[in-house]
């Protein structure tokens, strides 16, 4: 790059470049030089490490200070790229990766060529002299992992029957070991085996949420709840109950003497060298048996951008704005299954960084996430909601999340941490947004402390996404306006229904969220501090152009997302 900006310090090399390209100020880069000496790192490495700049300005800045190429990984075939040449330790420790050979050259990507130490230890292990190739930071990870997953045996076929047995299961709970377990045939049964590592496999494959394995007096059901809706996939013999009840509590580490009483544990399946999946394992006892529910626990849907969600534009503006603020209370509110964990977790990802102290204390905890301490609920124990929240106060914290606020003393230490310099994240079991306020009013917590500490308030549902195969619906106008639409909207609105295909479950793929998102305004917090009712909060946050749940949802039924009848199952009409 050219630039006219003069350099008065003493640096020279990749920071000097950096000042003179005005990538980065004259006194930042002074600092980041001396502390990347301090610490005995590359500037180049500490710069990245700091986000000090756009890795993609800082790639090309080292690439013109060094004289070595700089490729866009992106657009590179890793299909031919020889991993074997370099560990696989190696290259997620330094994250490296080979690219080519040629002779005896071995040309590595990597972010930071001036580590001669990684480009030795690389050169001593694969017997070749290295050329370093200068990749952008925020590519090297994705590539890393596409060319080793692509290497790794993800389980493709779920229709053949050999090696389900040898799937790799990690058991989070310490289970008894077989020997203690006995002769039991539930123990070493190959078919049931077969048959569970089938079911869950084929589960991941279909998307689905959860399984449900619930024995009947006559005859033994097994349910995929897909896109929201259960669905029938197997009927073994009833005679079968017992033997997969008892696999199942096997890989759960569970008791599988214990059928009396409830247990809860977690299975993990390896379906790759980067690539594992998480099962919640429920199990109740009922007239005729166990039912085990099993809660598919994927951590990359809490991974999802803010825009993935469903937000329309304006609602994804509130919901940043309240996540970027420095303390107060954002309230996510719905029944069971609604999402309000993603959307939680998806502000945490945003939020998720060496600089913060994030705590969460959840009942139970689904995902589990790096560099966030997360807390498991043991009511048994003592461990609660709200003596968690009070350890998390002694702990220097900058955002704390609480799985849901059920009493009166949580929401008061919630809302105490909301008003003390804190970002509290929560949720609430209620219908809407408005009916939040009226039922932490109930509960007991004054209206002072929820103007003063609370944000934003989402509340959302779950509607099944129309699958590109869907077909067109013509509805009288009466039925349109009778819907909720309005009557100028009718001319340019063109409506769709499910069709189905061999791709799509009955017409539908996938789920989206349709949302109100209400900040506590002027106007709405006078109406919570005269106590008014749920219904003048909701009259007031009409008139101030706030979408409710019926809105947002017709708003996705005009931009052919969903339709009538799935909006309808899920609002009230």
């Amino acid at each position: 790059m050219n630039t006219e900006l003069k350099v008065t310090s003493n640096l020279h090399g990749l920071a000097r470049r950096l000042i003179a390209d005005g990538i980065i100020e004259e006194r930042a880069a002074e600092a980041a030089y001396a502390e990347s000496t301090r610490k005995n790192k590359t500037l180049l490495a500490w710069l990245i490490k700091t986000n000090a700049a756009g890795s993609d300005l800082l790639a090309a800045a080292a690439a013109d200070e060094y004289g070595i190429p700089l490729i866009d990984i992106r657009a590179f075939d890793l299909s031919q790229a020889p991993l074997s040449l370099v560990s696989e330790t190696l290259i997620e420790k330094h994250q490296v990766l080979p690219l080519h050979l040629r002779g005896n050259q071995l040309f590595i990507g990597m972010k930071d060529p001036t580590d001669h130490e990684v480009i030795d230890e690389i050169a001593f292990s694969s017997g070749f002299h290295v050329e370093p190739i200068l990749v952008s930071a925020d590519q090297v990870g994705p590539a890393i992992d596409r060319a080793l997953e692509a290497t790794s045996p993800v389980f493709d076929d779920f229709d053949e029957e050999e090696g389900l047995v040898d799937v790799e299961f990690q058991k989070e709970a310490e289970a008894q070991s077989l020997d203690e377990l006995g002769t039991d045939p539930a123990v070493d049964d190959t078919p049931v085996v077969r048959f569970i590592n089938k079911v869950l496999l084929d589960a991941i494959r279909k998307g689905a949420s959860d399984i449900h394995f619930e024995p009947y007096e006559t005859r033994y059901r097994i349910r995929y709840r897909l896109d929201g809706v259960l669905k029938n996939i197997a009927g073994p013999p009833i005679q079968m109950a017992r033997r997969l009840a008892s696999r199942l509590k096997v890989m759960a580490g569970l008791d599988i003497a214990e059928k009396r009483v409830p247990q809860d544990g977690r299975i993990k399946l390896n379906l790759s060298r980067k690539k594992s999946i998480d099962f919640r394992v429920s199990t109740c006892p009922t007239l005729y048996g166990e039912k085990i529910v099993l809660r598919i626990l994927d951590s990359a849907a809490t991974k999802l951008g803010v825009e993935q969600l469903g937000f329309d534009k304006v609602q994804e503006e509130k919901f940043n704005i309240a996540v970027r603020k420095p303390y107060g209370m954002l309230l996510a509110t719905g029944p069971t299954g609604s999402g309000k964990t993603v959307s939680l977790y998806t502000a945490l990802q945003l939020l998720n960084n060496e600089g913060r102290n994030i705590s969460t204390v959840e009942d139970p905890v689904e995902i589990r996430v790096q560099g966030i301490n997360q807390v498991q609920q043991n009511t048994k124990q003592g461990m609660t909601f709200a003596r968690a929240l009070r350890a998390f106060l002694r702990q220097d914290p900058d955002v704390i999340m609480v799985g849901e606020i059920r009493d009166l003393e949580t929401a008061e230490i919630a809302i105490k941490a909301a008003q003390t310099g804190h970002l509290v994240l929560s949720t609430l079991h209620t219908n809407d947004a408005s009916q939040s306020m009226t039922r932490l009013m109930n509960m007991g917590v004054p209206g002072y402390n929820i103007t003063s500490a609370i944000n934003l308030v989402i509340a959302q549902r779950l509607v099944r996404i129309l699958h590109t195969c869907k077909k067109r619906l013509e509805l009288p106008p009466e039925a349109l306006l009778q819907a909720g639409f309005q009557r100028e909207e009718l001319e340019d609105l063109r409506l769709y229904q499910p069709k189905g295909c061999g791709e799509c479950n009955e017409g539908y793929r996938g789920r989206t969220g349709i949302f109100e998102v209400m900040p506590i305004t002027d106007a709405i917090a006078h109406i919570i501090l005269q106590e008014g009712s749920a219904l003048a909060i909701a009259e007031q946050a009409r008139q101030e152009g706030i979408l409710d749940l019926r809105q947002s949802a017709l708003q996705k039924v005009a931009d052919g997302v969903t339709d009538l009848i799935e909006i309808n199952r899920v609002t009230k009409d």
